[in-house]
């Protein structure tokens, strides 16, 4: 479903990250015209999907309409601590927009406090009021010990959710591949694994893919793009 993870370094340096590739732009200021160059970047080069605040995304599905390129974009975010009728509401209203993928930030608080039921029923719900959009759950790992992590990622494929994600990228760091590789152990191929949070260079992203990520969140994609290009030639 999520296809095979690359298993050795001539694996990874030969696989295309492209595709692989959430474009993301999620910052304060974000603009209609950035949504929209977003878009054209995203159907260019080929990415999964584009990340947007929660208010494009009916501009984001026009744009992207008729082209293979999902659009995504976040519930609850970034500190998770909305209420579960808040990320419901959030969740259905955004697929009925035109998401194909949601984003959303668990409960961190009742994560660490053990609270692991509360949690896996938000993710629930969640992933009902989603319909048939993607529900990405981000754990925000930076918070969260090993084990931790491994319980919550059995939780969220229970849930039904699509992927386990490591960060908003507005935490105290960001995806790192200790993370990702507890997250893909846990995930054992039942869901995908999506790395993000500082992820700026082609080998960065290759790392994390060897790590086990299955999905790269950046808003770098196009200097990734370049950089996988530059070397096709290198090697032609």
């Amino acid at each position: 479903m999520f296809g095979s993870t690359p298993t050795t370094a001539v694996d990874i340096l030969m696989s295309n990250p492209i595709p692989l590739i959430d474009h993301t732009l999620l910052s304060p200021q974000t603009t209609e015209g950035d949504v929209a160059t977003l878009c054209e970047q995203a159907v260019e080069y080929g990415f999964a999907s584009v990340c947007v605040p929660p208010l494009y995304v009916p501009l984001a599905a026009a744009a992207l309409y008729g082209s293979e390129v999902a659009v995504g974009t976040v519930v609850g975010f970034p500190c998770g601590y909305a209420t579960l009728r808040h990320k419901v509401l959030e969740a259905r209203e955004l697929a009925a927009a035109g998401a194909n993928e949601l984003d959303m930030v668990i409960s961190i608080g009742q994560a660490v406090d053990g609270k692991i039921e509360a949690v896996a029923e938000e993710i629930s719900q969640v992933v009902l009021a989603a319909d048939q959009a993607r529900v990405k759950v981000i754990l925000e790992c930076c918070y969260l010990s090993s084990e931790l992590m491994t319980q919550l990622t059995h939780q969220v494929a229970r849930c039904g959710a699509a992927y386990v994600k490591t960060s908003t990228g507005f935490g105290p760091h960001g995806a790192r591949l200790d993370d990702v590789a507890t997250l893909a152990t846990a995930a054992a191929g039942r869901i995908g694994v999506k790395a993000a949070g500082g992820i700026r260079d082609l080998a960065t992203c290759e790392l994390m893919m060897a790590a086990g990520a299955t999905r790269i969140g950046t808003s770098s994609g196009v200097d990734i793009a370049g950089e996988w290009a530059r070397r096709g030639e290198r090697i032609g």
